[in-house]
């Protein structure tokens, strides 16, 4: 198994690398230096970037407006962006929707879906937990009553990442209760601006309004806003699940709160000459930290490995995203403790910490969520029991 780039990788790498540096305004920029919290706006500003280079969806083919990179290329580039402080753009279009409208969707979806997805010009967001529904999610009660030319949905979605932003939300609701629950759900598309369509957000513990409560009352939705077959809406969740768990436990995330704990800890004077970086304990959790990260990388490369031989890695990416999220929090949780005092400044006004620790205490909180988002790491050790160890249910 070869786990080293290739010399065009390597310069693909130094392409992406140099053309970052050029093309980030310095708005951007400051933010990245500092808190990394960016609003939605500097998000979209960013999409718009990628977007004229063509870079925005990296895993989309050509034939939909995508660069067509190859699987290593997406790999270098996701790392480089995170490397370099940018913010992910918003997932639920270019990286779950997207895709399965590719797949599943009729031409006429594709042309009307596709080319917005791709600009920036609608934002959409996820339906799929509901107050009784997270984990097991084929328990959902939102449902959709068949009206002949159009569904009526009523039900509540919770958690409902952005939804306050988005134009459009795709939606697992239940069309039949009729034998497995699973077997009754379907996906549909349904605007934003519906009437009897409402998004409440809620602040979290990292001072966002990251999640919203979403009520649909008697709310229409045209049949060709159904993605897929009736009742069909499970398998696209469970392939959607997939494009998801990709986005979490990357080695990029890690290693830049491991650059921002070290940074930290050399900029603290310990009185005596030295720097809190050259205490011999801090060293020890740093390298723990580095080891780690070096193994995750080797997971991924692995992971990597066999996707350009033309497998698909399965059950072993409940691997990736266990190993991955935990890591990041072990790294925000090692940039709270060199912080010190600082970390008690959650939510800090400008001037009371140095600007890089000014994101540290909201980021820290946000990152409680990464270990439960995209199934829950519990659900991925039952995965890995059932379909790797082959332990009974």
């Amino acid at each position: 198994m070869e786990l080293s780039f290739s010399p065009e990788e390597q310069r693909f790498r130094a392409e992406v690398r140099a053309w970052i540096a050029d093309a980030v305004p310095e708005d951007l920029a400051t933010v990245a230096r500092g808190s990394g919290r960016f609003s939605h706006a500097q998000v979209m500003q960013w999409h718009k970037i990628l977007h004229t280079k063509g870079w925005a969806a990296p895993h989309w083919p050509k034939q939909f407006g995508g660069p067509g990179f190859s699987p290593a290329e997406r790999f270098i580039f996701q790392e480089e962006v995170e490397l370099s402080g940018m913010p992910h753009l918003s997932p639920f279009g270019l990286v779950m929707v997207g895709p399965l409208i590719q797949r599943f969707g009729s031409d006429a979806q594709r042309e009307r879906y596709l080319p917005k997805i791709l600009a920036g010009e609608e934002i959409w967001c996820q339906g799929y937990s509901e107050p009784n529904a997270g984990s097991d999610l084929a328990s959902l009660r939102c449902s959709a009553e068949d009206k002949g030319d159009h569904f009526l949905v009523n039900g509540q979605k919770t958690w409902t990442t952005y939804a306050q932003y988005a134009d459009w939300i795709f939606c697992l609701v239940r069309t039949s209760s009729e034998g497995k629950k699973q077997a009754g759900i379907s996906f549909l598309l349904i605007d934003m601006k519906s009437e009897g369509l409402e998004a409440k957000p809620m602040l979290t513990l990292g001072h966002s309004p990251a999640f919203c409560d979403t009520y649909f009352t008697n709310v229409k939705v045209p049949k060709e806003n159904l993605l897929g077959p009736l009742d069909g809406g499970w398998t696209l969740a469970k392939a959607l699940l997939g494009h998801e768990r990709n986005l979490v436990g990357s080695p990029g995330i890690v290693e830049r709160w491991l650059r921002l704990a070290k940074d930290i800890a050399q900029a603290q004077d310990r009185g005596d000459g030295t720097s809190v970086y050259d205490d011999p304990h801090w060293r020890q959790r740093f390298v723990d930290i580095e080891l780690r990260l070096r193994g995750l990388k080797m997971a991924n490369y692995r992971a990597l490995a066999e996707v350009q031989k033309g497998r698909h890695p399965g059950a072993e990416s409940s691997i990736l995203k266990i190993v991955g999220t935990e890591l990041i929090q072990t790294a925000g949780e090692l940039c709270m403790e060199v912080m010190g005092h600082d970390s008690l400044a959650w939510h800090p006004e400008p001037g009371i910490v140095p600007d890089n620790e000014s994101g540290v205490g909201p980021t820290f909180c946000y990152d409680r969520a990464a270990t439960i988002y995209a199934g829950s790491n519990e659900i991925q050790r039952n995965i890995i029991a059932k379909h790797i160890l082959q332990l009974p249910s």
